[in-house]
């Protein structure tokens, strides 16, 4: 099994992505975390995650979720089509729910699991890998789920790893100290965590396992 979890984007481990990729290949981009914005913004928000990757060698488009509601076939087909998926950030409760709607969780799972795709991304698209998406609340609002999403709010998470992850602590991006408010009620609640600096990855490569 092959992770790369960042806070944001590549971090300072762009390297580290492109050994763990083997290389520059086809990448399906998984922008739908930030489906609860206004559509300039996240038109605006895909452009960018597929210019960073571009700029790194690697072939990505855009796989929207929201295309494959009902249509699992298809969706596993475009899944055998790449070698990595990209999530990219936003609300990660959102993500979830686009996750869950079309199958996308178990089909990426299953995957993941067995080496023949590489799970990629950050900020909201690391934490979706976690068991439980229990203190993302202070991070991300879970009342934007069914507006988006038409669904409830899901609490669990793809269960990839078994820790959480607070993303951009202490960083020009946690204007509002939320990464301490998640880390006492992770310490509280006696949740294994881990905090990631916008320079920190967690990375996976079989039996090697930590952050970087």
């Amino acid at each position: 099994m092959k992770l790369f979890l960042a806070s944001y984007r590549f971090g300072a481990h762009a390297d580290e992505f492109v050994s763990l990729t083997s290389g520059p290949g086809r990448v399906a981009v998984i922008a739908n975390a930030a489906d609860s914005w206004p559509e300039a913004a996240r038109l605006s928000a895909v452009t960018s995650e597929l210019h960073g990757l571009r700029e790194l060698g690697y072939e990505p488009k855009e796989l929207d979720l929201r295309n494959f509601v009902g249509r699992t076939a298809a969706l596993e087909a475009e899944l055998d089509s790449v070698d990595t998926v990209w999530l990219r950030g936003g609300n990660t409760f959102v993500l979830r729910s686009r996750l869950h709607q079309c199958g996308a969780d178990e089909a990426l799972v299953s995957r993941v699991r067995d080496s023949s795709l590489v799970f990629a991304g950050y900020s909201a698209g690391a934490c979706v890998a976690s068991a439980s998406l229990r203190g993302i609340e202070a991070a991300d609002d879970p009342t934007e789920v069914t507006p988006t999403t038409g669904e409830p709010t899901l609490w669990t998470g793809l269960g990839l790893v078994d820790i959480a992850f607070v993303p951009h602590f202490r960083s020009i991006l946690d204007e509002h100290d939320v990464g301490d408010t998640m880390v006492e009620r992770y310490h509280r609640d006696g949740v294994e965590h881990l905090t990631l600096d916008d320079d920190q990855v967690y990375v996976v490569d079989g039996d090697r396992r930590g952050r970087i």
